[in-house]
């Protein structure tokens, strides 16, 4: 790797940028109106309710427990997952706590509360879903199916770089940013956090799959094209960021 590059790599690490950003000149400074919380659907979607967290019976585990079980699994069962416990996970890692005024505080911190991550899945073995890519909408607390695309297993293999284990799984969740979220309030310093919030998501779900009898492992090798067409998103104002396949172990 040439020295220049890796100047590069390791400044993207560090926090200069924000010591060279003019946030006067923000489009939040600028009075542009902050983008949706989340990537709207369109008005005939078909949309899926779940469960309210509350309301969700899963086994009791200790933080402390969940902790020490924690590792990275490749290999699942054939057990389906239950839709109550799909939901669980969904809330775990991008849910609603609670609403303050318009703010939606979530289940995973975000730098200002912009939350520039999408959460899509690849569904394969759930009860009560069919095969296909669906989105989860925090704000409503609802699925909605995207697409039900062919050779599905096939793709979401290919896209993982031919990791098998994406493909084998329950459901793959696959994390898109939207980055324009995070841009409009902190323009060129948005880049690191993003990638740090994808960390916060992705841990949450490890440990709660910990508490449903479930395994994940997370994936940040991919085929970016392969998985953005798989998303059908275009690759510039939305593209992948993350992927984890979560199965019963």
């Amino acid at each position: 790797m040439k020295n220049e590059n890796i100047k590069t790599l390791k400044y993207f690490l560090k926090d200069d940028i924000r010591q060279e950003t003019d946030f006067k000149r923000t489009d939040q400074n600028m009075g542009v109106p902050a983008p949706p919380i989340e990537k709207p659907c369109p008005l005939d979607a078909k949309k899926i309710p779940l469960i309210k967290p509350e309301a969700v019976k899963i086994g009791e585990v200790s933080l402390k427990t969940a902790i020490l079980r924690r590792e990275s699994r490749r290999r699942f069962s054939n057990e389906a997952l239950s839709i109550d416990e799909l939901s669980f996970l969904l809330w775990a890692t991008q849910g609603v706590r609670k609403w303050q005024q318009k703010n939606a505080l979530r289940t995973v911190p975000s730098a200002g509360n912009r939350h520039a991550l999408e959460t899509y899945l690849a569904v394969f073995n759930v009860d009560g879903l069919e095969t296909g890519i669906y989105r989860y909408l925090p704000s409503q607390h609802q699925l909605v199916l995207e697409s039900s695309p062919d050779h599905l297993k096939e793709r979401m293999t290919e896209a993982a770089l031919n990791q098998k284990f994406a493909g084998s799984s329950a459901v793959t969740f696959i994390w898109t940013t939207i980055s324009y979220r995070m841009e409009w309030r902190y323009a060129e310093a948005s880049y690191k956090v993003i990638a740090l919030d994808a960390g916060h998501i992705c841990q949450n779900l490890y440990l709660a799959c910990e508490a449903i009898g479930a395994g994940t492992c997370a994936i940040a090798a991919y085929n970016q094209q392969a998985a953005d067409r798989l998303l059908s998103i275009d690759g510039e104002d939305e593209f992948v960021v993350y992927m984890a396949p979560v199965g019963k172990v």
